[in-house]
């Protein structure tokens, strides 16, 4: 059932919002829940150096705040969701891409939750990918299990069966030929080789035939920067698997995130008013 009125103006208890913390910067958006589209323009700070948790969860704030101020903001209490570059068990971070060490071991949902004084769900930033692009972008519709895979500094993967995620899948990790994939098949590889189109859809090859053996997904979904040029690879895939570049590119985080603080919210029963 539409979440939109016969008005064509979607409430605000139907908005969400989403922050995507990157290595390099954060950025923020109200998100429309019914579509994954950003209501208003994203807005972005620089991650913090070094990117500890304190210093993390100060520009969160900052973000949130600058959200919350616009006339099209949701409820004061709607939870706040947030991507995180990390291995995360029931928002707990077990690793650490781009960001300080010390975030190992720390408890970003409570940490992030007490900073903001709103409920806040932490989810891996490819996972959040994922979700989204399953939910409003090239996955929209498809049954069984939708695989997005983010080639860019290393090999990121999300995976939804039937519209549920599969947390934490470090597909970038997987050994082909006695290498993590992601340091023979992620775009910083190809560019570090110097490698041809040609000569990367050999490699992607290799990868994406192990991965759909193991997995026998519906869809393939590629993301990741180089898939705004994926007319120069991916017809030289030969896949049993439908291969198709990502629609929501630069927004998939901050969507995905937004999303699954209210899916957390509706199963938990912390759903805001």
């Amino acid at each position: 059932m539409s979440l939109t009125p016969a008005s064509g103006i979607t409430p605000r208890h139907h908005f969400g919002i989403g922050v995507d913390i990157g290595g390099t910067g954060i950025k923020g958006g109200i998100v429309n829940l019914e579509t994954g589209d950003l209501v208003g323009e994203r807005f972005r700070i620089d991650t913090p150096k070094p990117a500890t948790p304190e210093a993390v969860a100060e520009v969160l704030k900052q973000i949130v705040d600058e959200l919350m101020s616009r006339p099209e903001a949701p409820e004061a209490d709607t939870a706040v969701g947030v991507t995180f570059p990390a291995i995360i068990d029931n928002g707990v971070a077990l690793s650490a891409a781009n960001v300080d060490k010390s975030w190992i071991g720390t408890d970003v949902d409570s940490l992030f939750t007490a900073t903001l004084g709103r409920p806040v769900t932490v989810i891996n930033d490819a996972d959040a990918a994922g979700l989204a692009e399953a939910r409003y972008g090239a996955g929209k519709g498809v049954a069984g299990t939708v695989l997005t895979i983010t080639l860019g500094t290393g090999i990121g993967s999300g995976m939804v069966f039937n519209g549920q995620l599969v947390p934490n899948l470090e597909l970038g990790h997987l050994e082909i030929d006695g290498h993590d994939a992601e340091a023979e098949a992620s775009a910083s590889a190809r560019e570090r080789k110097d490698l041809s189109w040609n000569e990367y859809a050999k490699l992607l090859q290799r990868y994406f035939s192990h991965v759909e053996f193991l997995f026998s997904p519906s869809l393939f979904i590629v993301g990741g920067g180089i898939s705004k040029k994926s007319e120069k690879y991916l017809p030289l895939l030969d896949l049993r698997t439908k291969i198709v570049p990502a629609q929501l590119i630069n927004n998939a985080g901050i969507a995905g995130a937004a999303l699954q603080s209210t899916l957390h919210a509706e199963v938990t029963g912390v759903i805001a008013s």
